[in-house]
Formats: C-alpha cells, structure tokens, sequence
C-alpha cells in the first residue's frame, strides 16, 4: 500500500534503497563466487567493476523511476529522479579521481 502513494519522501526512499539492490543483484549476477567482504574490497580495487556495479545500480533506480513516470506519480519520481541525479554525481566524481 505504500508503495502506491505519490510523495517526494516515498521517491528519496526507493532512490537510496534501489542501487543497493542494483549492487546486490550485480554481486549475484557476476561475483557471486566471491563473498561479499571480497567483492566489496574488489571494487575498492578494480576501478572497472566499481564503474559497471555504478551503472548496475543507476539502472536500477531508472526501473523504478520508470514505474512511477509510466503510473503519473510524477512526486515519487521527482523523489528518485533527484537521488539519482546525486548518484551520477558522486559516480561521476569517483570515475575521476580514484
């Protein structure tokens, strides 16, 4: 039922919460393999897949985005779009200097 309503703070909520699950579901997907303590000191490491488990994660949150355009609850979108217009930032800033 909540996830139905339309509010900024419901976007911000599923616009910090879906890249987790982006990171996950990339963990599982290619690293599986690896335990988590490791795939996590990998991406510290291998600039790489830091860069593809980003884009894993910004993909996720334009899923969500998507839903909420494409069902008119354009506040909830506004809510994910700006978390993830923070990400690409950050993402951004991390591709130059690490």
């Amino acid at each position: 039922m909540m996830l139905k309503k339309d509010s900024i703070k419901l976007g911000v909520f599923i616009g910090l919460l879906a890249p987790l699950l982006g990171i996950g579901g990339f963990y599982f997907l290619k690293f599986s393999s690896l335990n988590f303590f490791d795939y996590v000191r990998l991406l510290s490491i291998e600039k790489r897949a830091l860069t593809s488990a980003v884009t894993f994660s910004l993909l996720a949150n334009a899923v969500f985005f998507t839903i909420y355009i494409n069902s008119r609850r354009d506040q909830t979108a506004k809510g994910i779009f700006a978390v993830t217009v923070v990400y690409a930032i950050i993402a951004i800033f991390l591709k130059f200097v690490y």
